[in-house]
């Protein structure tokens, strides 16, 4: 009798820590189903001032892993056609199935985008949610792969508001000698004394100074014209009329003006890599563009034909970096190319014809 119950309780035990185990064990379905989006607005959506402060509010349906899993969920935007090689995350969230973004932040995002970031006009972006699966001390499990939803399309309209930099005048001669001209300044991107610009200077000996705030309180020249910067000091000239090249250090007190015209240059373009396609400065619109027959393949700008000046785009979001990645051109055709230097993120902007 007793080795009976003995026997019966080894049993029990072996059922219960095998109902344990199956009740522990989670089963993941090989293809889990992608959740499904919902952007606010549809199609097209236009962004105003006045709501600057309402909810835009991203709803989805849930991942279906076939397990009990609650999933961690990111919305990322990104232009279309850029197929999402450097997203904007609008936000994460782990068990509500809905994100909301206040209007003037989406908006800030958006900004950046645009070619010129005074016209406002309809940017066709791209949006999508991804699911993650995050383990109880919320690290990511990486043997679980990344669930996507649909891609949604949209064209977002932004509203102007100034991106405030920290600006240096460049007032002189060609506009005036006026430093309260807000269309000639330079930029300090990171706030750190340092400002580059770029100017254009339609007269030979063209003379210019540097100030802080549209007065000529503090002002800095060149006295000896040796690239370093005096306070009160001396006009400095530009003795070739030209597009220059602005950097001024006002921590170091330095400053360089290099003279500029620019080219496009690439395997997409008629010249490839060894010959460069001129452009011309539109002073009206302070582009510089060209129209050419480019190649389903990559491009680059240029300077005074070498690359000790040139820029590509890191991200492929159409703002341009000093040194950047090649710019791949989407498909064969005849394009007008625009570069716009003339603001503190410089753009450039591929038209087909």
């Amino acid at each position: 009798m007793k080795k009976l119950s003995i026997f019966l309780l080894v049993i029990g035990l072996f059922s219960l820590l095998s109902c344990e185990k199956d009740e522990t064990k989670t089963i993941l379905k090989s293809s889990p189903g992608a959740p499904t989006l919902t952007v606010p607005g549809g199609a097209s959506l236009v962004l105003l001032e006045a709501n600057a402060l309402e909810l835009l509010t991203y709803n989805w349906a849930a991942a279906d892993y076939g397990a009990q899993i609650i999933p961690s969920y990111t919305i990322e935007m990104d232009k279309q056609g850029n197929n999402f090689a450097d997203p904007s995350s609008l936000g994460a969230i782990n068990t509500k199935l809905a994100y909301a973004v206040l209007t003037q932040d989406l908006n800030a995002k958006l900004l950046p985008l645009l070619f010129d970031p005074k016209v406002m006009e309809p940017l066709p972006m791209e949006f999508r949610v991804v699911t993650i699966v995050k383990n109880k001390d919320g690290v990511t499990i990486d043997s679980i792969k990344p669930v996507y939803s649909a891609v949604v399309k949209q064209a977002i309209t932004p509203y102007y508001v100034p991106i405030v930099y920290p600006l240096l005048g460049v007032p002189g001669s060609y506009q005036g000698w006026n430093p309260a001209d807000s269309s000639t300044t330079i930029a300090s991107l990171k706030s750190n004394g340092k400002y580059e610009g770029y100017m254009n200077f339609p007269d030979a000996n063209t003379e210019y100074k540097f100030t802080q705030g549209p007065s000529w309180d503090n002002n800095w020249g060149d006295t000896g014209a040796n690239g370093t910067l005096d306070k009160g000091g001396d006009n400095i000239k530009a003795a070739e009329a030209g597009y220059y090249k602005l950097n001024v250090d006002l921590v170091g007190l330095t400053y360089t003006a290099v003279k500029t015209t620019w080219a496009v240059i690439g395997s997409g373009t008629p010249g490839g890599w060894d010959t460069e396609t001129p452009m011309t400065y539109d002073a009206t619109n302070k582009v510089w563009t060209v129209t050419v027959a480019l190649t389903a393949a990559e491009i680059k700008f240029r300077a005074n034909n070498a690359w000790d000046i040139n820029y590509g785009d890191d991200g492929a979001n159409g703002s341009l970096e000093a040194g950047g990645a090649n710019i791949v051109v989407p498909a064969a055709g005849n394009y007008i190319v625009t570069l716009n230097l003339s603001n503190p993120i410089y753009k450039y902007k591929l038209t087909k014809n």
